[in-house]
């Protein structure tokens, strides 16, 4: 019998031997995050933060929910250490202001013109150099944007009502069509990004551009993202 499945049946590991079994997991989930974050997060903090996330999942698994423990306890780990970040000011604040620069800006170019907008046009709707505009948007890509993970890591135990389960439903489905109705390059590098995981160095060679040119693309396809979910985040 798996362990698991030995978790599932009779919930007795105790805390050392849950730790034991699945601190490897801990360790996958911070390196895959910490690959995404800013540079002054440190692998080390997310992994005690995601050990007590799973610390929290064996007190409040209920193996009858239909999920694996190891499905469970990946969602409460991955949100632990999303919370940490959010909780350290994971953007600082002039990053957040200038996103909501560049997203509300693309939002009224692209009303004005009924359809997506391309960086020369949203770099004259900022009133900004082409040049400027590239570098402001190779900034926010370095910041990321933690909403886009938070929507794979929602916990299921957590007492919303159903209400809010459809917004949030709802937030998911308006996130999912902002992300699909991106101009087909901008796409690519998310897919490429966020799916394959694949490095800024890596999405140019397939792309045939330079690390620098698809930061570019990538901050502003966030910020084209942001400013089509706009009702969602302001």
């Amino acid at each position: 019998m798996s362990k698991t499945a030995v978790y599932a049946d009779s919930q007795r590991e105790s805390i050392e031997e849950v730790i034991n079994n699945y601190l490897p997991l801990v360790k996958k989930i911070g390196l895959h995050l910490v690959a995404r974050l800013p540079k002054h997060v440190e692998l080390d903090d997310l992994l005690q933060v995601g050990a007590l996330g799973l610390i929290q999942a064996r007190e409040s698994f209920d193996p009858t929910r239909g999920a694996s423990f190891a499905t469970y306890a990946g969602i409460r780990i991955r949100g632990a250490m999303l919370d940490e970040v959010r909780r350290n000011n994971w953007a600082p604040r002039s990053i957040q202001q200038k996103m909501k620069l560049v997203s509300d800006a693309i939002k009224r170019v692209e009303a004005e013109l009924k359809r997506s907008a391309s960086d020369v046009e949203i770099a004259s709707g900022l009133e900004i150099s082409l040049e400027e505009y590239h570098e402001l948007s190779r900034e926010i890509a370095c910041s990321r944007m933690i909403s886009l993970e938070d929507t794979e890591s929602m916990n299921w135990d957590d007492g919303l009502d159903p209400f809010l389960r459809l917004e949030d439903l709802a937030f998911r489905q308006a996130l999912n069509k902002a992300i699909e109705s991106l101009p087909s390059r901008e796409m690519l590098v998310m897919s490429l990004y966020y799916g394959d995981e694949l490095n800024l160095k890596e999405i140019g060679e397939v792309l045939g551009l330079s690390a620098s040119r698809v930061s570019q693309m990538h901050g502003q396809a966030l910020a084209r993202v942001r400013a089509r979910i706009s009702e969602w985040v302001e």
